[in-house]
């Protein structure tokens, strides 16, 4: 039987069980992950360590304490900067934000946030437009080690001049500089931008909603998700949008669940959807 199964059929079987010990013994459920994606970051973890199969990954995660922290942090999406896509920054500027100034509170949350760029330019954002003291902005991530690397606000000095380049096209109105203190190594951000943030752990797969948000923003996230995890994902956005709220996506992204048609498209090219009042 053994000889009869080929490479690929062997690999999706370890692969399977890989994922459903990952997921029984500790809870991270990566089960509906794009296997293309999977497959890449486990192999990276096997060139590292020297391990020849997948079966030998799982062994490892199982009985080596500290292992399943190394590969979560291989499964988490981190790739992100300062004012990322500045065109969506701008339009989000001059094209939202006039429909959140009269709340009495706006409530944003950053779904996936990873090391937290794109939460302090909003912080930015929304403190430029005098919003900043009645915004709480949520981010969270599946990854508890860059959520505490976002909590710090501190960046590398050397991204500073790629992160200031993306402010001024997003259409900022100061020195990018006055944001921050610097040393030789890193910026870090001035406390009162993140003093109504707020920081968690929260996996998309099998977390539930913990509020009703004006704005959700979920960039580049979805895309290494397969079709029944980005139903279940855009159910939970849809259950926590209050009615006219907006949902961001990213640039290569869609809304391709049952709620398609309870959205609007508010900015198509910029993956802005607008949820469609209900009661209308």
């Amino acid at each position: 039987m053994l000889d009869e199964l080929s490479f690929d059929e062997l690999e999706r079987i370890e692969i399977d069980l890989f994922l459903d010990g990952i997921y029984r013994v500790y809870g991270f459920d990566f089960r509906n992950y794009l296997r293309s994606s999977l497959r890449r970051r486990i192999q990276h973890r096997m060139n590292l360590e020297g391990l020849t199969t997948i079966t030998s990954v799982l062994e490892k995660a199982l009985h080596e304490p500290g292992f399943m922290e190394k590969l979560q942090n291989d499964f988490s999406i981190k790739v992100t900067e300062m004012f990322r896509d500045p065109s969506f920054f701008a339009s989000f500027r001059t094209e939202v934000v006039p429909l959140l100034r009269d709340l009495p509170e706006i409530r944003i949350w950053h779904a996936g946030c990873a090391t937290g760029e794109e939460v302090y330019s909003m912080a930015i954002l929304m403190a430029e437009e005098g919003l900043l003291g009645k915004t709480k902005i949520y981010a969270t991530d599946m990854n508890e080690h860059v959520i505490e690397s976002a909590k710090l606000g501190k960046f590398s000095i050397k991204r500073m001049q790629t992160f200031t380049k993306n402010y001024l096209q997003a259409g900022g109105t100061k020195e990018f500089s006055s944001y921050y203190k610097a040393d030789y190594e890193y910026a870090l951000f001035h406390p009162y931008l993140k003093e109504n943030m707020m920081f968690a752990q929260h996996n998309l797969a099998t977390d539930r909603s913990f509020n009703e948000f004006h704005v959700i923003l979920c960039r580049n996230v979805l895309i290494y998700f397969d079709s029944d995890l980005q139903q279940r994902v855009h159910d939970l956005f849809f259950g926590s949008l209050a009615n006219q709220g907006f949902l961001v996506l990213g640039n290569m992204e869609s809304i391709i669940s049952d709620h398609k048609e309870q959205y609007g498209d508010f900015n198509a090219p910029e993956r802005i959807f607008r949820k469609i009042n209900s009661s209308s």
